[in-house]
This record gives structure tokens, C-alpha cells and sequence, in this order.
């Protein structure tokens, strides 16, 4: 019986309270007869039980003592403590390691040349506020890894975010960064997209600052007196190219283990074609102020106490930076606990260890929570309890630079994943406020049932029915309209930028990100001052949502591992498909309106008129009409995949009746189909330009970095304008959503032959 927790509104508090204290039993839960949901839940009710705060704090602590960034001294400590832990509650453990290339800088050096002179900073001041802010002998200095060397001198050219977008703003206007040095501040795109385009669009180097309405003052208080990014603040990062592929630069699509064959350096494709360098608000006030041009649109203009204009010039830099480009040793612990009856069926959860800096909450507030889940569940097994399936603990080195850790590992056993891994389980940073889903959409049922059952630690209401309100209040109409009509709240699909990259779209593994946030008071992200102190004050002070996630995500675990089949629902992923095809015909919609009423405005000179005659104005070219796309296809292929995922489900209603369990005869046939189930959903050619990436109907976008692209084969084709390639992506796509249809069709033949009753 499907709860009606989500279909409330928030507004009516005392049927809140009612439907938080029902029973639990009224409750379903995939995968599971009632008698054996019963016995789960009684299960999750020892494991809430053993659930202690005290040990996040205590680890946070220990853990975040120093910087261990990887490749550092206490980076190999981290891990070597870690794994004792995981040792001490029962977990067969080891350390493998890997050797992935991760320069660190030798020169950096960034002056203003002209019209005035200026030299940068580059460094975070210690504050006695911070224990930990003052260890600079053992602290990256801020940096973003995988920058070219370089040592250029140029004009300065404002460029906003430096997405493309920017750039085609920047060319109406006249301007061209040829020749230039680019000013791009932090948001929108993912840092490493920043350099790739201003090299795409001939710039000499990159400078990166963090503006203060962004990521500073504009939002609150400033570190130590509030939470947020002082002007001296800076956040360090990758900007390797991973839309192109993810892990270390040197072994695209292998392990990074010492027999593999490296690329040369200057032959890797993920290295920064330019140089490029981080700074701080304080630092990059000079150099905008100094700027001249015409005055930056209202969009981009941030909150430094002065007029931002684009430039070029008279501001002028010189970049230099150098990279000691080594080796350094990747430390990832594996921890497992062995499946009673079905030990070759695995479900992994995943966090990162390793930091820029000290790093409390990237990544050791999700570190130390993963770890008392751990430690519940071999509290558990100490018990008595022993899970059907394997279930496969993983702390990540490396996810800094570029997810190296978990990717380096994927490759090395990608054939053993394929056959045994059922569902990757990520986590990453971990605050106060609501929960956050991503992930494969055949688990959106599955995470929706343990959301109505989890208690929300400040509000007291399920933390479903807390995420539904939010949603309801900051949403469109539409949204909200959608919201109230079904019955399960909807998953994010997953673009890039946590562990869960090389299952989910480099191997076709069901994946599920989790985490609360939101409701933090300030962000230290990347830089020194995210520590013990800052998290302590600022973070999720008393470790109330760090016990929450151990309950939502612990949840998972134990019924992903329980489950009589695996818990996959398929009308939820039918759903997602049919809202990202009406999404992609839209776009190309509206492209072709778009661009049709464009050109005229450029043939007809209706722009050259409106613009300002005594401002700079380049009218655009016109570009090609957008032709009318195919997608019959890929509607054919909905409506199979649609028809199958209905009849499956109805196949599971029939075989049980009454609640009753599936005979044991026909459960592992059935996980065996279902395990492999989202394999369906992959080609080994993978996406055009970047075949690393396989999964066809998520990835993070060439010109996003980290944000999501569904149907990305299909998306992408369409925003770039190469119609013969959407043309075929389409029939690309819909040959996977026939083939994955196929898949559940044989999971439901295995239903058909359970006799009724």
C-alpha cells in the first residue's frame, strides 16, 4: 500500500505528526515479502540503535588533524586508519594502490603589469581562530592541478563564468580574447570547463576568482565571524578535462597499476591547454578594477565596490606557473562483508578520503558517517546477522584531482563488475537540511520508501515530506502541479563530479548519490579553512544529519543486501524517459523558432538599430535553419519500453499475492537479469568524442563539466547543431531503450512461471 506522506501539504502539521509516528509496518518495501519487511525493519531498528554521534565527531577530528591531500604523509595515515577501523568490526580488508599523475606547483607567480602594478598574495592567512589554518608547511598551496606550465603576459578580458555563452556576449560587443589573458569567476560551469573554452577560443592563460556575491559577503558573514569566503579565501581544484573521461590523465580506460602503459604527458587529452591559477576576491580586485571597455552587462557584474568592466585592457598580467609532474601513490580501502547465500552479487557505498586541505566537510563529514555505518552493520553481524549479498565498503584516494581513486579501481576490475556488481551506493560532503537524491531512476521507488521512514532529526517529519515541502515552495507551478500528482518525489539524474562517475556511466552500474545539505551557514569549500573549527560552528554542528544519512543510506544498504530480488522498479525509469524525450524534441523546437526569429532580427538589421551607436555592436552571423528531427524512434522505443515496464510490474503484483515472498528457485535468476539490467543502457563506442563515457542516457555535458545531460547523445547533438549526428543518436538511443525493454521482458518471463497462489 502505496503512503500518502508525499501527497500532503505542508501546511497541515498535525496529519504530519500523525503520518510521521505510523507504524512502519503499514509500509512497502520492495523486494521483500511483508513477513520479511517486518523482519528488515526490525533489523533497521538495531542498526538506528547502535547509531552514535560521538564517533563522527571523534574521527572528524582525527582525520581532519592535518592536510591529506594524495599523495601526502597523512593521506597513507588516513587510509591506514581507516582500514584498522574497518578491520576492528569484522570487514575482510585491504589497501590497494595505485600510481596517478598529480603535479604540484613549483613557480607561481601572477602580477599586474600595467596600468599600475600589482603582485597577488596567493595564499590563505592563517587565523587563530583555525587550529588547523596554520599548518602551511604541510598545505597545498592553492593551485588548480592539471594547468599547463606556462608563463604568459597579456591584456585581461573579463569573461564572467567562461562558459560559451559568455564568449558569444563578449563577440557581440566586439571583443576577442586572442592574445589574452581571461578573468573568469567561479559558478555556472565547472572550473575545468572555464580554461577548455577560453584555450578553444585562443586565450593565453586563466585566472579563476571567487566573487564575493557568489561565494563571499553577498551571502553572509565571512569566516571567522560567519561561515562564508573572506576576500582572502581561494578554492584550489582540478581542471582536468572530464567530460572526456574520468581518473588518472596518464591510463585513460585501464588501471593505473605499475604494469599499464602511460601516455606521455604532453599527449594527454584531460591536460589544461593553457596555464591557469585560482585566486582569491582580494587578489582579483585589482585586476577588475583596473579594467576598462564597456561596462559589463548587469548578469555578470558581482560585488566588489566598484564598476566591473570586460576589458580588454589597459589591465594587463603576467601568469607564470610550473607543475612538478609526478607520480604519487593513490591509497583506496576495500572492505567486505560476505553474502551468506548470494556472496557474487556485490553492493558497494563509496566516499572519498583524501582533501585539498584539512577538508571536515569535503569529503570527512560523508567519510565518517559511511564508517558508522559500517560499524552498525558489524555491530549486526556480530549479532548474528549476515546479509544475502556481499555487501563492499570503499574509501577513494584521489577523488580531488579527478575521481582517480574509484576510477583507477573500476578500470582495473571492470570485467569482475560487470558479473558481480548489483548497485553502487556514493556519498561525498554531508550538512544540516534536506535530502538529496540522484541517481538511476529504477531506484527512485526503492529511495522514496526509505525517505517516507527516515526522521527528519530538527523537524520531526519524515525527511520525504521535509524535501516535498521545500520543493513545493521553491518551485515553478508546473513543478508544483507534478509534485502533488505523484506519488513518488523524483531523483536527480546524475552528471559528474563524485565517485559514482565510473559505475554509472563508464561500466552501466545502478547508482544512487546521497546526502543532506542546504541548510549550511557558510562554505569553505577547497580551501584551508575547511576544518574541524569551521565545521564545528558552521556545519552540521552536533552531527544530527550525519546520524540521518547513516539511517537513509544504512537503510539502503541493508535492504539492497536483504532483499529476496533486487529491489528495481522500472515504470519510475519509463516516466524519466518520456519527460527527457519531450525535453529534447522541445529544444530542437525551440531552436528552430529561435533561430528563425534571430536571423531576422540580424537580416533585416533590426539588432544594428537597437543597439547603442555609441557602444561597441557586432552583429551576429546568421546561422543554418534548424531542420525538423526524427524522433519517432525514439517515441517507438518509449511506448515498448513503457508497455514492458507496466506488465513487469504487474508480473510482480501477481507472484505476490498477498505479500507472500517469490520461491527461492526463481529469486537468483531473476537477480541475475536484474543486476546486469542498466548494462542495457551502455554502447562501447560511448558518446560522440568521448567514448569513455558509455551510459546513453546519463553523463555530465562537454560544456558542463559536472552538470547532467540526459539523452546526452541526443542533448548535446542538438545544442551543438550537427543535425546528421542527432539524426543518429536517436536511432542510437532508442536501440538501448529496445534493448533494456528486451531485459525487463525476460525478468518478467521469470515472474510468469512462478505458480500463482
Amino acid at each position: 500500500m502505496k503512503s500518502s506522506v508525499l501527497r500532503l501539504l505542508p501546511a497541515v502539521g498535525l496529519a504530519l505528526v500523525l503520518c510521521a509516528a505510523a507504524p512502519a509496518a503499514d509500509q512497502p518495501m520492495l523486494g521483500f515479502s511483508r513477513a520479511g519487511a517486518e523482519r528488515e525493519r526490525a533489523l533497521e531498528a538495531q542498526f538506528d540503535a547502535a547509531l552514535r554521534r560521538e564517533d563522527l565527531r571523534d574521527w572528524m577530528q582525527r582525520l581532519t588533524a592535518h592536510p591529506h591531500h594524495l599523495g601526502s604523509p597523512y593521506g597513507k595515515q588516513v587510509a591506514d586508519f581507516i582500514a584498522a577501523q574497518f578491520r576492528s568490526w569484522g570487514y575482510e580488508t585491504e589497501i590497494e594502490r595505485f600510481d596517478v599523475l598529480f603535479p604540484t606547483p613549483k613557480t607561481r607567480r601572477l602580477e599586474m603589469t600595467g596600468p599600475e602594478t600589482f603582485t597577488a598574495r596567493l595564499a590563505e592567512p592563517p587565523l587563530p581562530q583555525d587550529t588547523t589554518s596554520g599548518l602551511t608547511a604541510e598545505q597545498l598551496p592553492i593551485y588548480n592541478v592539471y594547468s599547463a606550465d606556462g608563463d604568459v603576459t597579456g591584456e585581461i578580458v573579463y569573461v564572467n563564468y567562461g562558459a560559451p555563452k559568455d564568449y558569444e556576449i563578449l563577440a557581440e560587443r566586439g571583443i576577442d580574447v586572442r592574445g589574452k589573458i581571461v578573468l573568469a569567476r567561479y559558478g555556472s560551469v565547472w572550473r575545468g570547463i572555464k580554461p577548455k573554452v577560453a584555450a578553444e577560443q585562443g586565450a593565453l592563460g586563466c585566472l579563476i576568482y571567487s566573487d564575493p556575491r557568489d561565494d563571499g559577503f553577498f551571502q553572509g558573514d565571512v569566516y571567522p565571524a560567519g561561515g562564508w569566503r573572506s576576500a582572502d579565501g581561494a578554492q584550489r581544484g582540478s581542471v582536468a578535462d572530464m567530460p572526456l573521461y574520468a581518473g588518472d590523465p596518464l591510463t585513460p580506460g585501464v588501471g593505473a597499476t605499475p604494469e599499464a602503459k602511460r601516455l606521455p604527458i604532453k599527449d594527454a587529452p584531460t591536460l589544461t591547454k593553457i596555464p591557469v591559477l585560482p585566486i582569491s576576491a582580494a587578489d582579483a580586485a585589482p585586476l577588475l578594477h583596473a579594467l576598462g571597455g564597456p561596462v559589463a552587462p548587469e548578469a555578470w557584474r558581482g560585488a566588489l565596490p566598484f564598476t566591473y568592466h570586460l576589458g580588454p585592457g589597459p589591465a594587463r598580467a603576467h601568469l607564470q606557473v610550473e607543475f612538478d609532474w609526478k607520480l604519487v601513490p593513490a591509497y583506496d580501502v576495500i572492505a567486505k562483508l560476505r553474502g551468506a547465500e548470494r556472496p557474487d552479487e556485490w553492493v558497494i557505498r563509496g566516499n572519498h578520503h583524501d582533501a585539498w586541505v584539512c577538508g571536515a566537510d569535503d569529503p570527512i563529514s560523508g567519510q565518517v558517517e559511511m564508517m558508522e555505518e559500517a560499524r552498525g552493520l558489524g555491530e549486526l553481524a556480530q549479532r548474528g546477522w549476515k546479509p544475502k549479498r556481499t555487501i563492499v565498503f570503499a574509501a577513494w584516494d584521489g577523488e580531488e584531482p579527478g575521481l582517480l581513486g574509484s576510477t583507477e579501481w573500476v578500470e582495473t576490475h571492470a570485467d569482475l563488475l560487470r558479473q558481480k556488481a548489483a548497485v553502487y551506493i556514493n556519498g561525498d560532503n554531508n550538512e544540516r537540511g534536506f535530502l538529496s537524491v540522484g541517481g538511476s531512476h529504477t531506484l527512485e521507488k526503492f529511495v522514496n520508501e526509505i525517505a517516507r521512514e527516515v526522521i527528519d532529526p530538527e523537524r520531526k517529519i519524515p525527511v520525504a515530506e521535509r524535501l516535498r515541502a521545500e520543493r513545493l515552495v521553491t518551485t515553478s507551478a508546473e513543478d508544483r502541479r507534478e509534485i502533488r500528482a505523484r506519488a513518488d518525489l523524483r531523483i536527480d539524474a546524475l552528471g559528474s563530479g563524485s565517485d559514482y562517475t565510473p559505475f554509472l556511466q563508464h561500466l552501466g552500474i545502478a547508482c544512487l548519490d546521497i546526502r543532506y545539505g542546504g541548510e549550511e551557514s557558510g562554505d569553505a569549500y577547497h580551501s584551508i579553512y575547511d576544518s574541524f573549527d569551521h565545521y564545528l560552528r558552521f556545519g552540521d554542528t552536533n552531527f544530527e544529519y550525519g546520524i540521518a544519512l547513516a539511517q537513509t543510506s544504512g537503510r539502503a544498504l541493508l535492504r539492497l543486501a536483504d532483499a529476496d530480488v533486487l529491489p528495481l522498479e522500472f515504470t519510475g525509469f519509463a516516466d524519466a524517459i518520456g519527460k527527457y524525450l519531450k525535453e529534447v524534441t522541445q529544444l530542437a523546437d525551440d531552436l528552430r523558432e529561435g533561430t528563425s526569429e534571430t536571423n531576422r532580427l540580424i537580416l533585416d538589421k533590426t539588432l544594428e538599430y537597437a543597439a547603442d551607436p555609441r557602444q561597441p555592436y557586432v552583429a551576429p552571423m546568421p546561422k543554418p535553419s534548424v531542420p525538423y528531427l526524427n524522433f519517432a524512434p525514439l517515441q517507438n522505443a518509449l511506448a515498448r519500453l513503457q508497455e514492458s515496464a507496466r506488465k513487469f510490474e504487474s508480473a510482480r503484483q501477481a507472484a505476490q499475492t498477498n505479500g507472500q515472498a517469490l520461491p527461492r528457485e526463481a529469486q537468483q535468476p531473476l537477480d541475475d537479469i536484474l543486476m546486469k539490467v542498466e548494462q542495457a543502457l551502455t554502447r562501447p563506442e560511448g558518446l560522440p568524442r568521448r567514448p569513455w563515457y558509455q551510459h546513453l542516457i546519463y553523463a555530465p555535458g562537454f560544456y558542463t563539466g559536472y552538470g547532467v545531460k540526459t539523452l546526452p547523445g541526443v542533448r548535446e547533438a542538438i545544442e551543438q547543431r550537427h543535425w546528421a549526428e542527432a539524426e543518429q543518436q536517436i536511432g542510437i538511443a532508442a536501440t538501448a531503450l529496445v534493448k533494456y525493454a528486451s531485459e525487463i521482458d525476460r525478468a518478467r518471463q521469470v515472474m510468469a512461471k512462478i505458480p500463482p497462489g
